[in-house]
């Protein structure tokens, strides 16, 4: 029985090969002669083949498209994210030879696009890891973009009968997933980990896979910090909407006037409060970042919703002589922050400041403070307009 003293750990780790799959697996590979799964040439973004010795291998371009524009604008607001994929496998990038770099990346569409659109007038080799429709960073942290996946797509794309050098650049942030000693021992390819930013491959590619310490930061700026403003806005329309219809017809029914009065005084301005408190933990929250005190997200949401409630507030003019205006005033306190509070926690997935520990942490404390604080202002603004 051949011994495993000197092989690498391959039990319990979602991103390595699993003792079901060992059997297929050996030091220089997989035994039983995987058969090579080439890409569909039918895809939008194709703009031709390359005959190699793996067979035909589709080729694309660096030049994005409209269609391909359009598609990033569709998921940027959400539409059919999940579904924003490519099909895995081995891609020509310009007129790559034996000898041109090998780019791993996830099949989610906007990662391969950004990857190609970086290497203007290049030749490289890309390889597309099955992620599930994943971008890299999320799907390393998942296991799809992965040990065990990167090893089984060396042997099925074909990339070993189409290039000689045995190097690969798997990006930065995908190192979470793969672990490189297992790649090398199992596919024979050696693990380069390129920048954190594909706009920085081709003076990590002309310095010989040599990065420098600024391409190992990610400064995560304002400007990538907004971009992801519009999905968060996106998912938050259809609730928005639901509450914002329930607020007017309790504010109508349940207001001191008629119904008409009710809606103009108090329904309105509830559904104000509620856009504040979205656009404060959507969009606010996101942009001063960096310059809200605290580390919890939740936290910083919380304190830019308490700033926007009270300066509301103090616009609104409550009465704070009466019961009904202080329990208006106190169910705002509660309910803008807490809902601008949650909306902040949620970018928690989009930061590079976070890590997978500390969010649970946060959420083991925030959420049910966050549901508490919106249930009694929902409560105490129910009760300030029957009072009133």
């Amino acid at each position: 029985m051949e011994s495993n003293k000197n092989k690498p750990d391959l039990i319990g780790n979602p991103a390595l090969p699993t003792v079901e799959n060992l059997n297929s697996f050996s030091p220089v590979g997989i035994s039983a002669g995987p058969v090579t799964v080439i890409p569909s040439l039918k895809q939008s973004f194709v703009e031709g083949s390359v005959q190699t010795p793996a067979g035909v291998i589709p080729r694309v371009s660096s030049l994005l498209t409209p269609e391909d524009r359009w598609g990033s604008f569709k998921c940027r607001l959400g539409a059919g994210r999940m579904h924003y994929a490519v099909d895995p496998g081995l891609y020509a990038l310009g007129a790559p030879d034996e000898q041109s770099p090998v780019l791993v990346t996830a099949n989610y569409k906007m990662s391969f696009d950004v990857l190609r659109q970086a290497l203007p007038g290049r030749s490289a080799w890309i390889l597309v890891l099955d992620t599930k429709g994943i971008n890299v960073w999320c799907a390393a942290g998942k296991g799809t973009f992965g040990t065990y996946e990167l090893i089984h797509r060396l042997e099925v794309s074909g990339v070993k009968k189409v290039v000689k050098n045995r190097k690969i650049i798997v990006p930065q942030l995908g190192a979470p997933g793969v672990a490189a000693h297992t790649v090398k021992q199992f596919s024979g390819f050696k693990v380069y980990y390129g920048p954190a930013q594909a706009a920085d491959l081709p003076a990590y590619l002309d310095a010989g896979l040599k990065a420098t310490p600024e391409m190992r930061v990610m400064p995560f700026l304002i400007k990538d910090r907004a971009v992801l403003i519009p999905v968060e806005l996106t998912e938050a329309v259809k609730p928005f909407i639901m509450i914002s219809f329930v607020a007017l017809l309790l504010a109508a029914i349940l207001g001191p006037a008629d119904a008409l009065n009710n809606l103009l005084h108090g329904g309105l301005f509830a559904v104000l409060m509620l856009a504040v408190a979205i656009i404060a933990g959507a969009v606010l929250s996101p942009i001063l970042l960096p310059w809200i005190p605290g580390r919890a997200f939740s936290v910083k949401g919380l304190m830019i919703g308490l700033i926007a409630a009270a300066g509301l507030i103090y616009w609104r003019g409550i009465d704070w002589t009466l019961w009904a205006g202080r329990m208006e005033a106190a169910a705002w306190l509660l309910m803008v922050p807490a809902i601008s509070a949650y909306l902040a926690m949620n970018f928690t997935g989009c930061s590079t400041y976070t890590s997978l520990s500390g969010v649970k942490k946060e959420m083991r404390f925030a959420l049910p403070a966050q549901i508490s604080a919106a249930a009694l202002g929902v409560v105490l603004w129910i009760t300030s307009l029957i009072l009133s």
